[in-house]
């Protein structure tokens, strides 16, 4: 039996600020065009963090059962290490991602924007599917495009769109920013687990473009976020405040350009997803502001 403490491990706590910062930047692009709806943005958020846990039991347990995890160096896994049942973990799979319909149905139902029950049919579809059923898309190589899209485009967009019904070049910006950052997670996490990834068979981006390019396009990744920064604070000058999320994101880039290995990299993951929090509050901070 799995304790209390394992199954919150189980939930990666670190990967949850992926979830959290895109809507946070997105209810700061509703309120900068005078659109944010409180009760609204928290079932986004609601939404978003369910699918992060949803998706990170779901790949516990397809990865379990695969025989994927049985010699990661990564953070703790309920079923590669024979802590829970797969079936357990499976079903809390399903109650997470339940949880996050049913968030999402509700802020549909408030906004009246039925089409995107469909929106929300792909996002759930995505978090299973990454590494679920027989031919799951994260071991063909496209696990950090879904990424970048899913916590991009789709979090900051949608929590922005099912507000004010528009899009917005701030919005827009603050999209390829989030996804930036939540891929260079994903990327990290992938230069980790190159060896034991093609060992099992497991197609990623890292694992085809191999250790010195993946450090290379983390690298790019989170670069982009700044430039970012740069061009929202032609509009908004506060936004320059930003930077002080630098450091953060200095401290798993160093890792990475030294050519850290292994469970070195772990600190990596938490480091950028700090770094991408942090950069997310201090921009929606100023487009409340502003």
């Amino acid at each position: 039996m799995a304790t209390v403490a394992q199954w919150i491990s189980g939930t990666r706590p670190r990967t949850l600020p992926n979830s959290i910062a895109p809507v946070l930047v997105g209810a700061g692009a509703a309120h900068h065009v005078d659109g944010f709806v409180p009760l609204w943005s928290a079932l986004a958020l609601l939404v978003s963090v369910a699918l992060q846990i949803g998706v990170n039991y779901a790949n516990d347990y397809s990865d379990g059962i695969r025989g994927t995890d049985a010699h990661r160096v990564g953070p703790f896994r309920l079923v590669g290490s024979g802590a829970a049942n797969p079936k357990a973990v499976r079903a809390a799979a399903f109650a997470a991602l339940g949880v996050a319909a049913l968030a999402g149905a509700a802020l549909i139902a408030l906004s009246g924007r039925y089409w995107l029950v469909a929106f929300g049919a792909v996002c759930i579809a995505g978090a299973w599917f990454y590494t679920g059923g027989r031919k799951p898309y994260g071991y063909s190589g496209l696990g950090e495009l879904a990424v970048f899209l899913f916590f991009g485009p789709a979090a900051v967009l949608g929590t922005l769109y099912v507000q004010t019904g528009e899009i917005t070049g701030i919005g827009i910006g603050g999209a390829i920013a989030m996804g930036s950052f939540s891929t260079g997670v994903m990327i990290a996490n992938s230069l980790r687990d190159i060896p034991t990834d093609r060992e099992a068979g497991k197609r990623t981006l890292a694992t085809t473009l191999g250790d010195r390019d993946s450090r290379r396009l983390y690298l790019a990744l989170i670069t982009i976020p700044f430039l970012i920064t740069l061009a929202i604070s032609l509009r908004q000058p506060l936004a320059l405040l930003a930077f002080l999320s630098l450091p953060l994101a200095a401290l798993g880039a160093l890792r990475v350009a030294r050519g850290s290995k292994g469970p070195a990299l772990i600190p990596v993951l938490q480091h950028t997803g700090l770094a991408m929090l942090l950069w997310a509050v201090i921009t929606t901070a100023t487009l409340v502001i502003a």
